[in-house]
């Protein structure tokens, strides 16, 4: 008698419990009927090269990577798509059949797609962009906004030596502000994005004053949790339309969800439930 094998999939990173990967992941599973697994794999960095090498072996066909491997892994994939290329980091690996590593970043992807649907009248091309930060999910939204067709993006940092440096990869389309202006840019801007984890539980707050956002624009946070911020309720005082955190963490997660199972999965409101459980 022959066994299929039953296909493992995980997430990798240090600190690993906070996840929700694990039950979006079991969610869609379950309700797409599919064998499988989706395990949370707290690992070092001095062990994540020995951990990739070993999971295909033991039956894994790909992993999502987070904080703190994400750039580790490019240097450690055998392929590497460009958008990954772009941004710098990737958190999508599939194990291929052939025993490659292949690295993607699937982060723009799941930010544009949260935008596309939950504001379904935006259009990047009208205007200028805000964007607050410039770590590795700022360069994922910076990348995806250009490709959208965004004209210029305004982006400011506490350190604005990090913003200068995405200014210096991606060009002449990005100005970058210093953070103790960084209300002044919601003036012009008709799409503003928080990459940063202020306003997260336990983290400090958002201080940049939001007195300038304009009704037209369409506002969301990374953060999601809270799901609705400070800065998501200031825009809806605004009259702005707002888009919370948590579509982006599950949009992102569709490609490399049917690359390993074989289904597209689909989301929607038990999704989000599912994910917020």
């Amino acid at each position: 008698m022959s066994y299929d094998k039953v296909p493992l999939a995980g997430v990798i990173g240090s600190p690993i419990a906070h996840s929700k990967s694990p039950q979006l992941h079991a969610h869609w599973l379950k309700v797409n009927g599919l064998k499988g697994f989706y395990i949370p794999m707290d690992v070092a960095s001095d062990d994540l090269e020995t951990v990739l090498r070993t999971m295909p072996k033991m039956g894994f066909v790909g992993a999502n990577v987070t904080v703190p491997h994400k750039e580790k892994v490019m240097e450690l994939a055998d392929l590497v798509t460009d958008r990954a290329t772009l941004i710098g980091a990737a958190n999508t690996l599939i194990f291929r059949k052939d025993g490659k590593i292949h690295a993607d970043n699937t982060d723009g992807y799941g930010f544009i797609q949260n935008l596309r649907e939950n504001a379904p009248d935006w259009n990047p091309k009208t205007g200028p962009a805000a964007v607050l930060g410039a770590g590795g999910a700022a360069r994922a939204v910076v990348a995806s906004l250009l490709d959208a067709g965004v004209p210029e993006i305004m982006i400011s940092n506490r350190t604005r030596v990090r913003a200068e440096a995405l200014q210096a990869d991606f060009g002449s389309r990005l100005t970058v502000v210093d953070w103790v202006q960084a209300g002044n840019m919601l003036e012009d801007a008709l799409t503003v994005v928080n990459t940063t984890s202020l306003g997260m539980v336990g983290k400090p707050p958002l201080r940049v004053p939001l007195d300038g956002l304009r009704k037209d624009a369409v506002v969301t946070d990374l953060v999601y949790a809270p799901l609705k911020t400070r800065l998501l309720l200031e825009a809806e005082k605004a009259g702005c339309t707002t888009v919370d955190g948590l579509g982006m963490l599950l949009y992102q997660a569709i490609p490399g969800f049917e690359r390993w199972f074989g289904v597209r999965p689909v989301v929607d409101s038990a999704t989000r439930a599912a994910a917020l459980r």
